[in-house]
């Protein structure tokens, strides 16, 4: 598998077991796939689609709500969200 796969893998398995993690393994996990999307956004160029721009938005004001106790329910949500949109944005890399 390949680090964006292993990245995926992760953020699946943080939502199926998001009462495991700390507010901090939160967070870091937030930020880190929203910069994953947008790294990924500027190696596709114009290719990749102005839904994964926005999320990685929402990612980073999720980030900040981490802390002030929102619902585990909305950190996982995010943590599928930004799987899904990884896994696109990684089809249409492979597709280059």
């Amino acid at each position: 598998m390949t680090l964006i796969t292993d990245f995926i893998a992760e953020l699946y398995r943080a939502a199926n077991e998001i009462d495991r993690l700390t507010t901090v393994e939160k967070r870091r996990l937030l930020e880190r796939a929203a910069h994953t999307i947008v790294d990924m956004e500027e190696q596709l160029g114009n290719v990749a689609d102005q839904r994964s721009h926005r999320l990685a938005a929402e990612l980073l004001k999720l980030t900040d709500m981490a802390l002030d106790g929102v619902p585990d329910v909305l950190i996982g949500h995010g943590f599928l969200e930004a799987a899904d949109a990884i896994r696109r944005l990684k089809i249409l890399a492979d597709s280059q």
